[in-house]
């Protein structure tokens, strides 16, 4: 199937457009080598540069991968753009429940992988929301955001410990959605309360090596609150 020229206006814009467009399409199969610059270039009626700038921007989106001399391959015919803005839109359960696949393992990873400036990382964060909180150990409420900072610090550390470049990355992307739920999660006085020293005992279990621990205390730290979501959706 030909490719349909792209338009005058925004033209880098509108190449990027129609190549993704055919990618999600099935026009070349994951594996296959797409056209040339200089074929793509005459289909769409456009420059050689502005084709070579809309496979750049495509390359970075991980759909596309060049190879010197060989030519530029399709990697994925999903735009990773579109799966993570569902992500962004999913609800408070939903990222709960990413949350816990992903750190469970992460967590077990990094009791076997850790270096000692990713327990320093950890620590700093805990000892930073730690100190934003009251007696209780709870934070205060004009500082819900920069607790969910640190909160999300020290997760993103745990990640990290990991040393898996495409689970920090799988994470790294989320993240933002990760900390809007956390700080709708610590303004409802629905919610249980966050206990710092289930926290503290992820960090323990890490820095002991003990993988199994670790992967469980995570999941203490997230299915507290998933058990409170799925009540209350239970009541609607």
């Amino acid at each position: 199937m030909a490719l349909q020229a792209a338009g005058r206006q925004s033209l880098v814009d509108s190449v990027v457009d129609t190549l993704r467009a055919q990618l999600t399409a099935g026009e070349w199969q994951v594996g296959s080598r797409i056209p040339t610059e200089h074929a793509l270039a005459e289909q769409l009626q456009v420059g050689r540069n502005t084709v070579r700038e809309a496979v750049r921007v495509l390359v970075h989106a991980g759909m596309l991968r060049s190879r010197q001399g060989e030519g530029t391959f399709v990697v994925s015919t999903t735009d990773p753009g579109d799966v993570m803005r569902g992500v962004q839109r999913a609800g408070i359960r939903d990222v709960l429940e990413l949350r816990i696949a992903l750190e469970a393992e992460a967590a077990r990873l990094a009791a076997l992988r850790h270096q000692p400036a990713d327990l320093e990382r950890m620590r700093a964060a805990l000892d930073a929301q730690a100190e934003l909180a009251d007696a209780a150990g709870q934070p205060h409420s004009d500082t819900l955001e920069l607790y969910a900072d640190h909160d999300i610090a020290f997760h993103k550390a745990v990640v990290e410990a990991a040393h898996n470049t495409a689970l920090t990355a799988t994470y790294g992307w989320f993240s933002s959605s990760v900390r809007e739920s956390l700080v709708s999660y610590l303004d409802d006085r629905a919610m249980p309360e966050i206990v710092h020293g289930d926290h503290v005992a992820v960090l323990d279990a890490i820095a002991a090596g003990d993988p199994e621990a670790a992967q469980q205390a995570i999941r203490d730290v997230l299915e507290k609150p998933m058990r409170a979501v799925e009540a209350l959706l239970a009541t609607r």
